[in-house]
């Protein structure tokens, strides 16, 4: 979901710090993706191989490290619970994934270059 391999075949895989925490980063994302596509934050752990508590526990850091809560949790009932993003949630989630897209375009270039200096071994067994 976050990798984005391009031509040099290198990947990309960038992470946002403020004051020196984690802000926002690939899994990060790609948790609340899946939130938003399963409606669910236990389901979208699952689907990432990560246990429900440490699913809560990243919704729980990432709502509070921005102005407003990204992930809402509705409680049970007769219809059940779930969780869906928020208006903040769903614009840092196409903010991220949109500078992960635009920084793949703006530095193709540059990981040319560097694929270009790599072993001729190195790019096969990668690319």
């Amino acid at each position: 979901m976050t990798e984005t391999t391009n031509q040099s075949g290198f990947t990309l895989r960038i992470r946002l710090a403020a004051g020196g925490e984690l802000v926002m980063g690939p899994g990060r994302a790609d948790l609340l993706e899946l939130i938003q596509t399963t409606g669910s934050i236990a389901a979208a752990g699952r689907e990432m191989g990560m246990s429900y508590k440490r699913a809560w526990a990243l919704v729980e850091t990432m709502n509070g490290l921005f102005r407003a809560p990204l992930v809402e949790a509705m409680k049970g009932g007769a219809g059940g619970g779930g969780a869906r993003l928020t208006e903040t949630g769903l614009q840092v989630l196409n903010a991220y994934r949109g500078l992960e897209a635009e920084s793949a375009r703006a530095g193709a270039a540059f990981l040319a270059e560097l694929s270009a200096a790599l072993p001729v071994s190195r790019e096969r067994k990668d690319g």
